[in-house]
């Protein structure tokens, strides 16, 4: 079955920096876009990053632009965020995703930005 396993996540102070891993199975990685996501407490979910099956398109939300950073290793079935310049306003559980009907999601990895 397909699943999806965030990690990588934890407590970092403004400035810092931290890489998110997405491993993947049950699935072909390299037939799907994949999705990083992101929700704070009382808010609603969002799109922080969309790469592309082949790795050559990316998209990124608003507020992470300059600073995240979204890439695959199909090979290795696993997708990161890389994130830089960290702000508080970043901190939330951060989800990954398969594209597609219906949508798969990871369990989450925290990622709490504070001094």
């Amino acid at each position: 079955q397909v699943q999806l396993k965030e990690s990588g996540g934890g407590l970092v102070q403004p400035g810092g920096s931290l890489t998110l891993t997405c491993t993947t199975s049950g699935f072909a990685l390299k037939d799907w876009g994949m999705s990083w996501y992101r929700q704070a407490p009382g808010k609603e979910r969002q799109l922080v990053a969309f790469i592309a099956s082949t790795g050559y398109m990316t998209n990124y939300g608003d507020g992470v632009k300059g600073r995240f950073t979204v890439s695959r290793n199909n090979y290795g079935n696993t997708v990161y965020l890389q994130m830089n310049n960290l702000k508080p306003e970043d901190t939330a559980t951060y989800y990954c995703a398969r594209s597609g009907t219906p949508r798969y999601w990871g369990q989450g990895t925290q990622v709490t930005v504070t001094s």
